[in-house]
C-alpha cells in the first residue's frame, strides 16, 4: 500500500472553497516562514509598502515607507481621482564571498492606489523623498476650503 502525503496550510478551512485566489495566497504567505517565502519566491515578488494618509486643513498629506528604495525608482501618477504609487525595491547584488545565513527583507514591485476626493487641485501636489519615507502633499482646490461665515444681526 502506497501513502501520498500532502502539505496541509493552517488555513485549508478558509481557503479550500475559493482557493486559489488571491486573498488565499496573501494568507498561505502570511502563515510561511522567511524560508518557505523564500523558496517560492514571494521575497522576490510583490510587497506592499504601509502608508498613513492624514488629512491637515486645506490639504491631504500621505507618507509611505519605502526603506531601501531610491526616489527615481518611485513614479506617482493621478487620473480620474486616483493616486497611484508603484515601484520597485531593488535587492543588493550579492558577492561571491557572502555566506548568506538569512534573507527576511522583502524585495520586488510595489503599486499603492488610493481614491482621492474630487476637491484636491491635481496641478499644486508635490511629492518630497526623504530617508525612506515618501510624503505627498495634496492640497484642496480654493473652493473645498474651508472658510468662515459671519452672521449678520439685523435690527
Amino acid at each position: 500500500m502506497t501513502m501520498t502525503l500532502t502539505k496541509l496550510s493552517p488555513m485549508w478551512p478558509v481557503m479550500d472553497v475559493n482557493y486559489p485566489n488571491r486573498l488565499g495566497r496573501l494568507l498561505e504567505q502570511m502563515l510561511e516562514s522567511p524560508r518557505q517565502r523564500e523558496e517560492n519566491g514571494s521575497l522576490l515578488g510583490q510587497w506592499i509598502p504601509p502608508v498613513d494618509v492624514v488629512e491637515e486643513g486645506d490639504t491631504i498629506r500621505l507618507v509611505a515607507e519605502l526603506p531601501g528604495v531610491k526616489a527615481e525608482d518611485v513614479k506617482i501618477s493621478l487620473e480620474n481621482n486616483v493616486l497611484t504609487l508603484q515601484g520597485e525595491k531593488k535587492r543588493e547584488e550579492a558577492r561571491e564571498d557572502d555566506k548568506a545565513y538569512r534573507f527576511e527583507r522583502a524585495y520586488g514591485m510595489f503599486e499603492r492606489s488610493f481614491n482621492l476626493p474630487a476637491t484636491i487641485d491635481a496641478k499644486k501636489i508635490v511629492a518630497k523623498f526623504d530617508a525612506g519615507l515618501l510624503t505627498v502633499l495634496l492640497p484642496k482646490v480654493e473652493a473645498a476650503k474651508p472658510r468662515l461665515i459671519t452672521v449678520k444681526i439685523e435690527k
